[in-house]
């Protein structure tokens, strides 16, 4: 099914803990990659994407990041401000629901940047969403996630579902930090902070949690090893072409 995506919710709310010292003064969404902010990159993506909205929610030194989109007219940005509490991942889309007026919706992490950019990572997702699908997972292949230092996380099931590592001692690709959702993903929902992983595992048993493999290179900037790679990767001469 191929259909326009008008709204992303931008995660950003994070401590930010393994980024330190990079993040003693500054939210993690702020570190420059390349000579551009982790939050700038996702959002010019974004709009290169034909995005028109973006809910972005903020937590840690929130002044900072909201003075610095501020400066932004493009995409149309609201904040929903976790301030006074951190809300987990799936615990801040949920308390931005009311901001977000689209039954599916992009769902990204702040610190998840494709070579190719998100365009064609969000034409991934719209390509292989069916109406009957709660949340669509975009994952990596673990050859081309780079930045991340983790054993994988997912296989994809003969019928697109994923399969968790669990006790195995790898997986062939990683989650990608970015999903389509349908609203309805968040019925019955936990109070207060809870991670998406309590709603895929609800979907997933419905079968109503579907991935798919997106072919290029992901960079998780994560920690400050990752940073220099990572801006030389995105600032080449062939990304920018």
């Amino acid at each position: 099914m191929t259909f326009q995506i008008k709204t992303v919710m931008v995660l950003a709310a994070g401590l930010g803990t393994r980024m330190k010292p990079l993040t003693d003064e500054r939210p993690k969404p702020m570190v420059e990659v390349g000579g551009k902010t982790l939050i700038d990159w996702v959002l010019d993506d974004a709009t290169d994407a034909g995005i028109e909205s973006a809910i972005v929610n903020v937590h840690y030194k929130a002044e900072l990041l909201r003075e610095h989109l501020a400066q932004r007219s493009h995409p149309a940005i609201t904040l929903s401000d976790e301030s006074a509490l951190l809300l987990d991942t799936g615990g801040g889309v949920a308390a931005a629901l009311p901001l977000i007026n689209d039954s599916v919706f992009l769902v990204t992490n702040s610190d998840a940047l494709w070579h190719l950019g998100l365009g064609p990572a969000l034409d991934t997702l719209r390509t292989a969403w069916s109406g009957d699908m709660d949340a669509l997972l975009l994952l990596a292949d673990m050859k081309k996630a780079f930045g991340f230092d983790g054993a994988g996380d997912f296989s994809i099931g003969d019928d697109s579902a994923p399969i968790r590592r669990g006790s195995q001692p790898t997986a062939p690709t990683a989650y990608a930090g970015t999903q389509l959702v349908h609203r309805r993903l968040f019925d019955n929902h936990p109070e207060g902070a809870f991670s998406f992983n309590k709603l895929w595992d609800t979907a997933l048993a419905a079968g109503r949690l579907k991935a798919v493999l997106h072919d290029d290179d992901w960079y998780h900037v994560g920690t400050p090893d990752a940073v220099e790679p990572t801006g030389r990767a995105l600032t080449m001469e062939s990304y920018a072409s």
